[in-house]
């Protein structure tokens, strides 16, 4: 009879080992990479400077050297995704440390948003924004937060090749923080909702399977949740629910402990108002224009 498997979570001490094996493989495995980014550089500029050498006034590369350029090329895009691939999985690995304290969520969001805006709007996405003018503290780990919003952010881009509407609001649920963030992109069926959070898991060629996976990590270790309403051919909107600082009255600061905080279980997070991602998005065209980000 073979041994039942424990569901349990590793010991602090054995998650403390894992990390340093999981980032002594991506050491060992981000070297060779560089290696042979930069020799990939090096040979890029070879045929790029044999090219103007031959004709210095029109540095053209001849078939055979395009052919060349092409199969660089291809090589360069396919260690970028291994590395991308290597830092997700030390990132997730790594997990279990966040340093908490009391951020301005609305400015982190804000942050965020004009960070990734010049790319969306190169790609016909549209921004409409709605972060509250007085919101209180949350306890976060700001560099642990902001990957999880640009994560979600990143994939609502890449759901949206044609174009679209990315809908971001940021709302007070008593003592929460509610975040939805909703695109009207292709978005999910039923078995693509059901494992979108599973480890390794992706539908995209380039994807790790660890976006989603360590973005509901870290939301669960601020003592919030994440949820995902989506339909297929009208958009995904995900939920981010999170414990302010400070009670409902606005001056008794909330010093109870991670332990003994009580999880969000009262805080019902709609998807951007409807389940209906791509109504949500006809209603945010008809508001005014002036609080898009």
């Amino acid at each position: 009879m073979a041994p039942e498997e424990s569901s349990a979570p590793p010991s602090p001490e054995r998650a403390e080992f894992l990390a340093r094996v999981a980032g002594g493989l991506a050491h060992e495995i981000k070297n060779p990479l560089s290696t042979m980014a930069i020799n990939l550089a090096l040979l890029e500029e070879e045929f790029l400077r044999s090219a103007k050498a031959r004709d210095p006034e029109n540095a053209q590369p001849n078939a055979r050297e395009q052919r060349y350029l092409k199969r660089v090329g291809t090589l360069q895009r396919e260690v970028r995704r291994l590395e991308n691939i290597v830092e997700d999985f030390l990132r997730y690995a790594r997990g279990g440390v966040v340093n908490r304290r009391p951020e301005d969520f609305c400015a982190l969001i804000r942050e965020v948003l004009e960070f990734v805006e010049p790319e969306d709007q190169s790609q016909g996405i549209r921004h409409h924004v709605e972060l509250p003018s007085a919101l209180p503290l949350v306890r976060i780990d700001a560099a642990a937060m902001r990957q999880v919003i640009l994560n979600l952010l990143v994939n609502a881009r890449q759901a949206m090749t044609g174009g679209g509407e990315l809908i971001v609001r940021l709302q007070r649920e008593k003592n929460y923080a509610l975040l939805t963030i909703t695109d009207t992109g292709v978005g999910m069926n039923e078995h693509e909702l059901a494992h979108c959070f599973d480890t390794y898991w992706s539908t995209k060629r380039e994807g790790s399977g660890l976006g989603l996976a360590t973005a509901r990590r870290i939301v669960e270790e601020h003592g919030g949740k994440i949820s995902v309403f989506s339909e297929p051919g009208r958009g995904t909107s995900f939920s981010i629910v999170l414990p302010l600082v400070v009670e409902i009255t606005g001056k008794r600061e909330d010093t109870r402990s991670d332990e003994t905080r009580e999880a969000p279980r009262d805080v019902e997070a709609e998807p951007a108002d409807s389940p209906d991602a791509t109504a949500a998005a006809g209603e945010a065209k008809q508001e005014d224009e002036g609080r898009g980000a």
